[in-house]
């Protein structure tokens, strides 16, 4: 594989049928998983900041952990941050989501 294709943004959309990242349960999503991976950085705070942003416009009462320990991020197979992982499962890397494209990704999952 070219090293260009490693570097490439990803979000939910190109991960992937989005199925498999439902939230088990009905409708409501109260108590989701929601975290955000990176080091604290300028760009991991923007997407911890965007997130928190789309939990409260989809009225969504979810804490949101922000992870900075690299052993745990590369734990999910993150090699490139800042990234977002709701409910065990990575829905983007390596890029800072706008509020409106998390709470796309957040809809999704809904169902």
């Amino acid at each position: 594989m070219v090293l260009s294709q490693f570097r490439k943004k990803k979000t939910a959309e190109s991960l992937g049928p989005i199925d498999e990242l439902k939230i088990s349960g009905a409708e409501n999503v109260e108590g989701a998983s929601v975290k955000v991976l990176g080091s604290g950085c300028a760009k991991c705070n923007q997407l911890e900041a965007a997130t928190v942003a789309a939990l409260e416009q989809l009225g969504m009462d979810t804490t949101i952990d922000h992870v900075r320990d690299f052993a745990q991020i590369a734990s999910y197979g993150v090699m490139s941050t800042p990234a977002l992982v709701v409910d065990g499962k990575v829905v983007s890397y390596g890029k800072v989501l706008k509020t409106e494209e998390v709470v796309a990704i957040l809809k999704k999952i809904r169902g």
